[in-house]
């Protein structure tokens, strides 16, 4: 097994890191280039940021936020929010980011993924998957896209697999039922992703407990553990969480 990643998430809306349950009842957790060095120093393996309010707003992500934040850190950052094309993906890229992360416009546009990764190389597509249960669909996750504000019909798990094919090379699924909760990532949902594909895949929303990253990587098949709450408001130190999955035979950085 390959040493286990750990990635704060930097959730962004006017210029702030933000913080909600369920997508919604938004709170301020600071400054982003504050908040990405004190990661950093930490131990954080690699950071994410994402405008969650891009797509929303029908806008592009806000390219001086990514310079601000890549240049504080040395550590990869991940960009997500209102990356629609190429020329997106590259203005991104150029501005600090490591890895570009897309939603909705993949949706919309799988052929993006493709291209995507043809001009930059698969490493660099990240695919984000909000779903949220659904007994409609055969695999009980439903796809949701638009900052989680509207549904899609189609099936999560089909989708990774799609994505995996097209030339993603990591998934990042977040349970919409789990974020923010402090309740544990969505297990169910975390192993599906991970038994559809062979890419790494990313435990996103609920954690709040250090038996959550834990049961993640053993019973969800997760190689990289993404939080925010429960490092924004100092519930867990990063060394804390890696300490804890070393303790228990996990590698980590």
């Amino acid at each position: 097994m390959d040493p286990i990643k750990i990635i704060p998430c930097l959730d962004m809306k006017d210029g702030r890191v933000v913080k909600g349950v369920h997508f919604v009842n938004i709170q301020d957790a600071g400054d982003p280039a504050e908040n990405a060095r004190f990661y950093q120093d930490e131990g954080a393996d690699e950071l994410a940021m994402l405008d969650i309010a891009a797509t929303v707003e029908n806008r592009k992500t806000r390219l001086e936020w990514v310079r601000k934040v890549s240049a504080a850190i040395h550590i990869p950052l991940t960009v997500g929010g209102g990356i629609n094309t190429l020329e997106d993906m590259e203005q991104v890229l150029e501005a600090g980011a490591h890895r570009i992360s897309m939603n909705s416009a993949a949706v919309k546009n799988p052929e993006l993924i493709a291209a995507g990764a043809k001009k930059f190389s698969s490493q660099k597509i990240v695919i984000a998957i909000d779903a949220r249960r659904n007994h409609h669909v055969a695999s009980g996750f439903e796809i949701m896209v638009s900052g989680g504000t509207r549904t899609t019909g189609k099936d999560a798990i089909e989708w990774a697999k799609r994505c995996q094919d097209l030339g993603a090379g990591i998934i990042l699924p977040t349970s919409m039922d789990g974020d923010g909760t402090l309740e544990g990532y969505d297990i169910e949902f975390i192993k599906a992703v991970s038994a559809a594909v062979s890419i790494p895949v990313v435990a996103s929303g609920g954690a709040g407990k250090l038996e959550h990253f834990y049961e993640a990587v053993v019973s969800g098949g997760a190689q990289i553990l993404l939080a925010a709450s429960v490092f924004h408001f100092r519930t867990f130190r990063i060394k804390d969480v890696k300490n804890y999955l070393r303790e228990r035979g996990l590698p980590v950085y």
